[in-house]
């Protein structure tokens, strides 16, 4: 995929939709051609949110230096993505019912209109040009001949996104519900989804209760890592413990896919910048180990390294194979007993990785 499109010369516009904010961008050949350009979604009122969503795209393409050949964007779900028809009401109130938005943007443009989820398409845009193709570069240099083919991912931020790529292709589903992860269960309360545990109100929720107030009048993420960090005056315990928490929920989470999925893992979204204070609990809860018998077992088949620490990244990538000899003969065969996995931050930014993945996504429907 991310061959087929490095050259190739057409333009996509795209935009990645949340509950308060919309960024317009254009793409061509798998790189940022232009923005992005952030406009309010004014998400409780239809028609100035469409006029916002008409706006931005009309603002993109007076600025491209030949038409775009389609609009390609994420948009929060509930949606029937293919049909281009949103239901949002949790971030989108106003979409209550459903809008049939793609429909209403291909009349308006006369060009395709696709829609699909914001974490399946930062998966889909790590995959082409961010974490999946730097790791097997890593690999390559280190003299290692392993190479990942698949990429599993989240977006930890208002809520908990996934996606899922699998040989190249984007898995979509039969319902457009592939990869939803904020739906996997929460591992420190069962009754609840994994996204209660790993989200922007999880982190302030839990350093509420530690500190004996309101949820709303709690300090947002980016504070609480600063307090945890020791630069800004707070509960450093609560602070740390809340980030703790919410590494050891999404690493529950994400072994639990894994165990399905057998690939790499990505991590992105606005909380994705406190990964110092939830990456070691989220990999160490993937390392973690079930009971059978009274005797520990590997909760998952592949040993997890954490890819941006320096010590356990080396380790990844040397090669520990030995040789074989088949049994019969005397030709040798290489063999490696340690099967393994990695997790690591974006590397291109969940907004860039979102419209690159919305871009390989039109081109692959449009075809050549």
């Amino acid at each position: 995929m991310s061959i087929r499109f490095d050259n190739d010369a057409r333009i996509v516009m795209t935009l990645d939709a949340g509950g308060t904010g919309l960024k317009f961008s254009a793409i061509r050949g798998n790189q940022l051609l232009l923005g992005p350009i952030n406009v309010p979604s004014e998400a409780d009122n239809l028609e100035r949110c469409l006029a916002n969503i008409v706006g931005g795209f009309e603002s993109i393409r007076a600025a491209l230096p030949e038409p775009p050949v389609a609009i390609s964007f994420a948009f929060p779900g509930p949606a029937d993505y293919p049909a281009g028809i949103v239901a949002n009401v949790g971030n989108l109130p106003a979409f209550r019912g459903g809008v049939a938005l793609g429909p209403m943007l291909e009349e308006k443009f006369g060009i395709p209109v696709y829609l699909n989820n914001d974490g399946d398409l930062f998966v889909c845009g790590e995959a082409i040009a961010g974490f999946l193709p730097y790791v097997n570069g890593q690999l390559e240099q280190a003299g290692n001949p392993k190479r990942y083919r698949n990429l599993f991912g989240i977006t930890l931020g208002t809520g908990l996104g996934g996606g899922i790529v699998i040989n190249g292709e984007l898995l979509i589903g039969d319902n457009s519900a592939g990869g939803e992860a904020w739906l996997l269960r929460h591992k420190l309360d069962a009754r609840m989804n994994a996204e209660e545990g790993a989200s922007i109100r999880a982190v302030r929720k839990v350093y509420a209760k530690a500190e004996g107030i309101q949820l709303e009048d709690a300090p947002e993420p980016k504070t609480i890592f600063e307090i945890g960090m020791g630069r800004a005056d707070g509960n450093g315990v609560a602070a740390r413990e809340a980030f703790r928490q919410m590494g050891e929920v999404a690493g529950d989470a994400v072994a639990q896919a894994l165990t399905l999925i057998d690939g790499l893992v990505v991590v992105g979204g606005g909380i994705s910048a406190a990964a110092p204070l939830f990456l070691p609990a989220l990999v160490e809860t993937m390392n973690g180990v079930f009971e059978r018998d009274g005797n520990p077992m590997p909760r998952l088949v592949p040993r997890t390294f954490n890819f941006e620490d320096g010590a356990q990244r080396a380790e990844f990538l040397k090669m520990s194979a030995r040789q074989l000899t088949v049994p019969g003969s005397s030709r040798k065969v290489f063999y490696d007993p340690v099967q393994r996995t990695a997790v690591g931050l974006s590397r291109l930014g969940t907004s860039e990785a979102v419209a690159i993945g919305a871009y390989a996504y039109a081109l692959n429907r449009l075809g050549n």
